[in-house]
């Protein structure tokens, strides 16, 4: 598809802006980590280290940070289990009602996250008469993780098809062995870009935890919304912020790359 001139410059102009409100309120929370002021006047009067210095002692904020790393964990290690399943169960086999299994299974993420969140705090404390905390946080953000395994599973099986396996089977294989020989092989690059996305969504998820955390359990994204008006806490919540978007990038890009080995490796004969 060839673009002419005038297209060409209203995209990359488009594109630009898009870029700018995206990067630029993240380059700020950046610089105000090591901003001197605490009511962060622009420009910064200087620059310090003593942010992050307290922010490391921090016990809140290390606490939270690691509760939101088990649940994310533990959400992936779901995903992954039923994610991959849930694909190898609808990509290799043929019913009635199919389409509409995969659509409700893809649903929760297309939610919107207050929705998914009341649903989810209705079914634990009304229908199942369970105690909000760690346990119901883990299965709430297994909810929406598995929609990324189960998608990357998927797209995985359409592009390579069936007939490995079926060779395996004529060639006397069992269903594990075929799928510990042939199968998994064929996913591991895919599961291992889908845990890493599922990662990235469990551990910044703050809508579906606020109704499904309960009092006791407070996650990091939790613990960064509820000190960010506290003047003492605001230069802390900046230093944490920008330690999220340093984090978050990495399973980004590491999905990123993943996939489009998978792409390359697929389409090359």
């Amino acid at each position: 598809m060839t673009l002419n001139r005038r297209l060409k410059a209203a995209l990359t102009v488009l594109t630009g802006v898009v870029l700018v409100a995206v990067y630029v309120p993240l380059a700020l929370v950046m610089v105000n980590s090591f901003n001197v002021s605490r009511t962060f006047v622009w420009p910064p009067p200087g620059l310090t280290l003593h942010w992050w210095k307290v922010a490391f002692h921090s016990a809140g904020a290390r606490h939270a940070l690691l509760v939101s790393i088990e649940v994310a964990l533990l959400a992936t290690v779901v995903a992954l289990v039923l994610g991959t399943l849930a694909g190898l169960g609808l990509r290799r086999t043929r019913f009635y009602g199919r389409h509409v299994v995969s659509l409700l299974i893809i649903l929760p993420i297309a939610l919107p996250g207050i929705v998914t969140g009341i649903a989810l705090n209705n079914a634990f404390r009304t229908m199942l008469g369970l105690d909000l905390g760690f346990f119901t946080i883990v299965v709430a953000h297994a909810t929406f993780c598995i929609v990324t395994v189960f998608n990357n599973v998927q797209a995985r099986l359409q592009r390579v098809g069936a007939s490995l396996e079926q060779a395996s089977a004529d060639l006397g294989a069992g269903p594990f062995t075929t799928f510990r020989l042939v199968t998994f092989p064929m996913l591991r690059s895919a599961l291992l870009a889908g845990a890493l996305l599922a990662f990235g969504l469990s551990f910044d998820e703050i809508v579906v935890t606020t109704f499904t955390a309960g009092p006791q359990v407070q996650t990091l994204p939790i613990w960064i919304f509820q000190n960010l008006f506290r003047p003492n806490q605001a230069p802390v919540v900046n230093v944490v912020a920008a330690t999220l978007v340093l984090l978050s990038a990495v399973p980004i890009y590491l999905a990123q790359r993943l996939s489009g080995d998978v792409v390359t490796s697929t389409a090359t004969p």
